[in-house]
């Protein structure tokens, strides 16, 4: 298991979730390419994306067949070397939870169409299952609405 994922999965278990990581021998980098894969609905791959509102950051889950209304939710996209300063991963192994720094997260309620997502473990070639309502679950603070 690389480094990085091995880490992500130390900090899940920390917070009661203990995670599989599952290496593909393609890149995750996108929903898309997850989901092939993978063999899953492209939506069941969780999209971890910070934004920022204002100054500050906010982490939304997207299900991967949907895309955030930025404007509708007056955020901005963050740049790539802001995501790895605020979660100390890059773009396209971000992780949904297990960050450097706590983010304020929303979760897009279409998540809930699945019992089981799939979200990046650390990089673009680790993944994890999770059940989706143990993933909003171990984000007590999290806000689940349409962010599409």
């Amino acid at each position: 298991m690389h480094p990085t994922a091995a880490r992500l999965a130390g900090r899940l278990e920390q917070r009661g979730l203990e995670i599989a990581v599952r290496t593909l021998s393609d890149s995750a980098r996108t929903a898309a390419l997850a989901a092939q894969a993978l063999g899953v609905e492209v939506g069941q791959i969780v999209k971890s994306l910070v934004f920022v509102r204002g100054k500050e950051p906010v982490l939304v889950l997207c299900a991967g067949d949907r895309r955030v209304d930025a404007a509708r939710l007056g955020l901005l996209p963050a740049a790539a070397d802001q995501v790895r300063a605020l979660t100390g991963f890059s773009i396209g192994g971000v992780p949904p939870l297990g960050h450097d720094v706590e983010l304020p997260t929303t979760i897009d309620e279409s998540l809930r169409r699945f019992e089981i997502v799939w979200a990046a473990a650390g990089t673009p070639h680790d993944v994890f299952a999770v059940r989706t309502e143990a993933l909003i679950e171990a984000i007590p603070e999290a806000e689940v609405m349409a962010v599409s």
